[in-house]
């Protein structure tokens, strides 16, 4: 993959919007397992949402100078343990980097299923896939029929959540994206009933038109004036799934919603965010609801791909911009056999 292994480094605090000057790429030679640990040379990685608040001075956040975590595969070449094989696939967190030594109890040895590419454990099968199916399965309970909005429609998390939302019986879909291309994409490939851009006006009229009867659960990645809206579209004992709030993480000192609060007690509304490192036990459930649709090809595969490593801070900015449509993984020259460049696959 490569003679040297190059880890990416966060080493400035981002003001505002993230800039390509807030890291740096650094080479070294390729480590040496010790006794216990195992050495991966890394083919896929995940960016993801979520890395941008760790970006900034908050607990548990990225320090600076030093390689950066994310989601990653990649294959044993070197091992010090009898606890992984030279040659397995593995999943782990230290990523960012082309070349990872970990130990057992950090990597997840990947079961391998008939016609299931390696990308879907980033995605549909990966904790994008995970917290759609947590969102939906436990914590709005989906019930047959119950009529949705997903905010951030077009990205990993919306795009998994509509998909598992209509096998699981849902009824109407509505989503929300960043542009025209988006909406048409929403509802031409990825099942929604209707779509709209949030740039085309207030969202509460915006949602008004897309979802005149209302809605039972709001999906909501985005927090501010679309969970505004939500709440007043939400029918009695609706439900609000908190996932992610990406209308603030360049804008932290931004207002927060203003919404009609005695809506939440006279509509019997519930809202509950989650945590989906909370959930891991469910992964094996996820295998079973989601691999067999993958086979019958009623679960397609809402991916952006982004050839070669050193294209990963230009994939995590594109991401924050929206410039993908589903979840956006990057991948090694060597699995992509040719030149890099953006591909969205299904």
């Amino acid at each position: 993959m490569t003679e040297k292994a190059i880890t990416v480094q966060q080493t400035s605090r981002p003001h505002g919007f993230p800039t390509a000057e807030n890291f740096t790429f650094i080479e070294s030679t390729i480590p040496d397992p010790a006794v216990g640990t195992a050495l991966v040379e890394n083919l896929y990685w995940s960016v993801d949402p979520y890395h941008r608040e760790m970006m900034d001075d908050v607990p548990g956040g990225f320090a600076l100078h030093t390689p950066l975590e994310g989601r990653t595969l990649g294959r044993v070449v070197a091992s010090r343990t009898p606890e992984l094989t030279k040659g397995e696939i593995v999943f782990h967190r230290r990523g960012w980097r082309t070349h990872s030594v970990v130990r057992p109890e950090e990597v997840r040895t990947l079961p391998r299923f008939d016609g299931v590419p390696l990308t879907a454990y980033l995605s549909v099968l990966g904790g994008t896939g995970l917290t759609a199916y947590v969102g939906l399965t436990r914590i709005a309970r989906l019930h047959e029929g119950d009529d949705l909005f997903i905010s951030a429609a077009a990205g990993g998390v919306g795009t998994a959540t509509a998909r598992f939302a209509r096998l699981l019986g849902a009824g109407r879909l509505v989503g929300s994206a960043g542009s025209a291309a988006k909406v048409d994409h929403l509802t031409r490939e990825v099942g929604y009933d209707a779509a709209f851009d949030y740039h085309d006006g207030l969202a509460a009229e915006l949602l008004a038109k897309a979802a005149p009867d209302g809605i039972d659960v709001f999906v909501d990645n985005v927090g501010g004036e679309q969970l505004a809206a939500a709440v007043g579209a939400l029918r009695e004992f609706g439900r609000i799934v908190r996932i992610g709030t990406i209308s603030r993480y360049n804008t932290p000192d931004a207002p927060p919603p203003h919404f009609n609060y005695s809506d939440i007690v006279e509509k019997s509304l519930r809202m509950e965010g989650f945590l989906v490192s909370n959930y891991r036990d469910l992964q094996d459930e996820l295998y079973e609801f989601a691999v067999p649709h993958l086979q019958s090809g009623r679960l397609a595969l809402d991916q952006t791909v982004v050839d070669g490593f050193e294209h990963i801070v230009d994939a995590f900015l594109g991401m924050l911009r929206g410039e993908n449509t589903g979840k956006i993984i990057v991948r090694d020259h060597a699995s992509a056999g040719r030149s890099a460049g953006w591909r969205a696959v299904r």
